[in-house]
């Protein structure tokens, strides 16, 4: 396989132009903040406690060491191979199975789709009810929503990455106040504590496990996120030295923001008012006891949701870009906008995709095939972290513990497996969005072989 181009410049005027390096420290780690704050937290944090019940913190927990685990193998395989392709390229390395390299791209690409369009349905839902009521149509508001994000992505990654920026610290402003709300609560003894030990399962044993189990894995999709930034290696100024810090960082940060949202909105709110509500968090702040404008955090909660899709919708047409690169997709994938050095027909291939998404799909449902697919690909990248060991570079990296990334496999193996008790939908769509990307590997092949390339 070819590699894909690691520079933006110093290109021939034949050549299709690289992507631009535009991303420092600090704004590679508010991008991958941004990146996992959002929809995971804003949207469904009710359906997490329609799983497990008033102790909705501890799948939290629990999905922030799945995290972390994981996020060590990305830092290694980052660091050894700073290229756009992220998944992809790690498992073509480490297995050299090409079918199976265009499955996990594909996947990986295909969960950053179902999380934003996760996110459209979110933009759509009872948050944008608090502002304009009813009378919208929430299908094509969600397809709106990611048409305009479409035509964000296409004017550049620094614009892109500038709003990124904004909208961060405007989501991080409403999980602030959600924090200061729980703080008031308990510092006037309001709140019910005895919920957070309450778990929805009936029973103890195994349907207490498959409840956490569950709830674990669709809470997962709250720390999705980090995965994608590494997609951004080639528009990263250094990014050897860059990734491991922000990442951690990024991971450490919301983690930490995550546990404590779930244990203010436990605190505050019956569980089962949580799970009927597409907008749980504003269900926290009109039980807070505090007089914060209900409209206000509804627009926050809107800028949140639009930073999880914009950022998803990037990365996806991105890694198409590197595919494409890699020769896994067609060419023409990687064709890029000569003035605006974006990868044009990877932005219109992934907006179809989401759009088809959005007009099928509900949050809870596109969430939950989010974190399913990313938990597939998570326990192969494990897996290559150490496989790839016997590839050592001329470079100097981060290197992560070996027990970490076993631990990781076998986690995310855990949470993907039928333990999780997901319903049957979500594998269908991961199914149906696999099915698609068998298609297009096989036609792949094909153009590759009649052109003698194969």
């Amino acid at each position: 396989m070819s590699t894909a181009k690691s520079t933006a410049d110093a290109q021939s005027p034949a050549e299709e132009p690289g992507l631009k390096r535009a991303i420092g420290p600090k704004l590679l780690v508010l991008f991958v903040i941004g990146d996992i704050l959002g929809t995971g937290i804003y949207a469904t944090t009710g359906a997490v406690a329609g799983k497990v019940g008033g102790a909705l913190w501890l799948p939290f927990v629990i999905g922030f060491v799945v995290a972390i685990l994981t996020a060590a193998s990305y830092v290694e395989l980052v660091g050894k191979y700073p290229k756009a392709a992220g998944a992809a390229l790690y498992t073509q390395k480490a297995f050299k199975v090409p079918f199976l390299t265009f499955i996990v791209a594909f996947m990986v690409m295909a969960s950053g789709l179902s999380s934003a369009s996760a996110a459209a349905r979110a933009f759509s839902g009872d948050y944008l009810s608090e502002l304009t009521g009813d009378a919208l149509p929430p299908t094509l508001i969600a397809i709106c929503f990611i048409l305009l994000l479409a035509g964000l992505n296409l004017r550049g990654v620094s614009e892109s990455v500038k709003t990124n920026v904004v909208l961060t610290l405007v989501e991080l402003t409403g999980l602030a106040i959600i924090l200061a709300i729980g703080a008031y609560a308990v510092l006037t003894g309001d709140g019910e504590p005895s919920r957070l030990g309450e778990f929805e399962a009936s029973g103890t044993g195994y349907a207490l496990i498959t409840s956490v189990l569950g709830a674990t894995a669709l809470g997962f999709f709250a720390f999705v996120g980090f995965e994608d930034s590494v997609n951004m290696a080639e528009e990263t100024k250094d990014p050897v030295r860059t990734f491991p810090r922000a990442i951690f960082i990024g991971v450490a940060v919301t983690g930490t923001i995550y546990v404590l949202v779930a244990l203010v909105s436990s605190l505050l709110v019956d569980y089962k008012v949580l799970e009927g509500s597409s907008g749980p968090l504003l269900e926290v702040v009109k039980a807070g006891g505090v007089d914060f404008p209900h409209k206000l955090f509804a627009l926050i909660a809107l800028f949140a949701v639009t930073n999880s899709a914009l950022i998803n919708i990037m990365m996806a047409s991105r890694l198409c870009y590197g595919m494409a690169n890699e020769r896994i997709l067609p060419r023409g994938m990687g064709r890029v906008l000569r003035r605006r050095r974006t990868p044009v027909v990877g932005i219109v291939f992934v907006t179809v995709l989401a759009i088809g998404l959005v007009s099928t799909g509900e949050i809870e449902g596109l969430g939950d095939t989010t974190a399913f697919l990313l938990l597939c690909v998570f326990a192969v990248v494990n897996i290559a972290v150490l496989v790839l060991r016997r590839d050592p570079v001329d470079h100097a990296h981060f290197r992560t513990p070996t027990f970490l990334p076993i631990l990781g496999a076998i986690t995310a193996l855990i949470l993907a497996s039928p333990l999780a008790d997901r319903p049957a939908d979500v594998y269908i769509r991961a199914a149906v969005l696999l099915a698609i990307g068998v298609g297009l590997w096989a036609v792949n092949k094909v153009v590759l072989r009649v052109r003698g390339e194969a």
